[in-house]
């Protein structure tokens, strides 16, 4: 996410603190966190996918591909 954006979330944070938000900036706070939220939890879920796991056995398995495994969506 741009720093623009943080910036914002973070103005719009201060302001609603020293009055009430016009409908206007609650709409535009609330969609500039979800979009927050959608980065964070996007970057957390490849780097999840990225671990590589040592079975028992010594073999190295991605998470990845244990996950497509476990649902079925073998390419």
């Amino acid at each position: 996410m741009e720093k623009e954006k943080l910036d914002r979330i973070s103005e719009l944070t201060r302001i609603s603190r020293e009055r009430e938000l016009t409908e206007a900036e609650h709409l535009e706070r609330q969609q500039l966190r979800s979009e927050y939220r959608a980065a964070v939890l996007g970057n957390f879920k490849n780097q999840l996918e990225n671990i590589t796991l040592v079975e028992p056995d010594g073999k190295k398995v991605r998470v990845a591909d244990r996950m497509k495994k476990m649902t079925g969506e073998e390419n």
